[in-house]
Parts: C-alpha cells; sequence; structure tokens
C-alpha cells in the first residue's frame, strides 16, 4: 500500500477527508471499484463546461492562426503593437488568446485530489482504508509488483492486473492513432498516451482504475469535442 502522506498540505487533509467519507460511504453500496469509477466520472462530468471551452478556444485558435502569422510578421519589430493586434483579433471572436489555457489549469486541482484519493495510505490522521477494499480479490492498495512476489506470475491476483493493463493499452492506441499526420512534435504525442500504462505498472490498483477511467472519459471527450477535419 502506497506510504504517500499528507502532512505538510492541510488543503488536502480538508478536501481529502470528506471526499474520502463519500466514496467510502459509497463503496458499501456499489463495491470499492465502481465506486472509484463512479467518482471519477462525476469528476470529469464536472468539469465537462471547462472542457468545451478549452475545445472552443482551441478551434478560435486554428482559424485565426493564419491571420496571427501574418501579423507576426507584419509588426515584427514592434511586439506592443503585435500584441494590440492580435488581441483585438481574438476580441473579435468574444474570445481572448489565453482562454484555452486557464480553464485547463482549473482542471488541475481537481486531478490532483482524485489521484490522492487513490494513492494516500493516510487521509486527515486515519488510515484509508479504501484501499484495504478488494477488486475481484485484489486490494485496491496492491501494486502489481507485490501481487507477482506474493502469487507468482501467473495468478488470479496478476491477470487483473494484465486486463486493466491491456484496457489501458487500447485506451492510449485510439489516442495515438487521433493525433493528425501533421500535428508538431507528432512522434511525441503519439508516445505520451502510453505513459498511463507504464504508470499503471508502478501505481496501486485503485489509482490504476482511475486512470482507465480518466484516459477513457478524455479520449472520448477529445473525439466529440476535436472532430477529425473532414
Amino acid at each position: 500500500m502506497p506510504r504517500t502522506q499528507t502532512k505538510g498540505f492541510p488543503v488536502f487533509d480538508f478536501v481529502l477527508d470528506p471526499a474520502y467519507r463519500l466514496i467510502d460511504a459509497l463503496s458499501h453500496v456499489t463495491g470499492a471499484g465502481l465506486a472509484i469509477v463512479l467518482v471519477t466520472l462525476a469528476v470529469r462530468l464536472s468539469l465537462l463546461p471547462l472542457s468545451i471551452r478549452v475545445a472552443r478556444a482551441q478551434r478560435v485558435r486554428l482559424r485565426l492562426a493564419p491571420q496571427v502569422e501574418k501579423l507576426r510578421k507584419r509588426w515584427q519589430k514592434d511586439p506592443e503593437r503585435l500584441m494590440r493586434e492580435v488581441n483585438a483579433l481574438y476580441a473579435a471572436e468574444g474570445t481572448s488568446q489565453f482562454a484555452g489555457f486557464l480553464p485547463g489549469f482549473a482542471q488541475t486541482p481537481f486531478f490532483m485530489v482524485t489521484y490522492r484519493l487513490f494513492t494516500t495510505a493516510t487521509i486527515a490522521g486515519h488510515p484509508n482504508l479504501l484501499l484495504a477494499q478488494g477488486l475481484l480479490g485484489v486490494p485496491l492498495g496492491e501494486h502489481l509488483g507485490a501481487v507477482v512476489a506474493g502469487a507468482g506470475l501467473f495468478s488470479p491476483p496478476v491477470v487483473v492486473f494484465a486486463v486493466l493493463l491491456a484496457l489501458l493499452t487500447a485506451v492510449a492506441v485510439i489516442a495515438a492513432r487521433r493525433v493528425e499526420p501533421a500535428a508538431p512534435m507528432r512522434r511525441l504525442q503519439v508516445l505520451l498516451p502510453f505513459w498511463t500504462v507504464l504508470a499503471a505498472v508502478f501505481l496501486p490498483l485503485a489509482a490504476g482504475v482511475y486512470l482507465l477511467v480518466s484516459t477513457a472519459w478524455t479520449t472520448a471527450e477529445r473525439a466529440v469535442l476535436y472532430p477529425r477535419p473532414a
């Protein structure tokens, strides 16, 4: 079970404790595994309006990119004038060139709290009993390495991790295929989705389930909000 502590971060104790109590109560009704899925979906659903704003801002940036490039060439020796002209261009569209970044930053605290909830051994001074609960017979706080060492490479608990890694890989492949051929740093963008597979090898099972649900949501969300050009 991970030994990450919330000591030194009172704000996490303040937020994590009620969040922990909520998901712990829910787990008694639905089971811990499904509780993680439901809480992760609830968090992502609450952030959907921000994601829509980010997608809209991205579409505006792509559409205005040729005009912005012309302005840069025209006013490259006058940075202040360039900034005014670019801001005016975005203002005419009812947005700003930074509109897509602020909502993205606003998502970070939600993800940090959700992630720590599923990886922290102690919350507000009491043990995180959620991680002691199981999913298909495997404790949610267990790591793949510990399972292999304790039960052997060919054992039911390892099969649970293998299925999780296979699903994460499938989601990563789908996300990688959606990277546009002309995208900047395309090779890096193609590889990035697979970090979740590597992370799940070392993270506890609960965090792996969270990653699977969250990345699957992200992949589906981008398919809807960022359709491929015809």
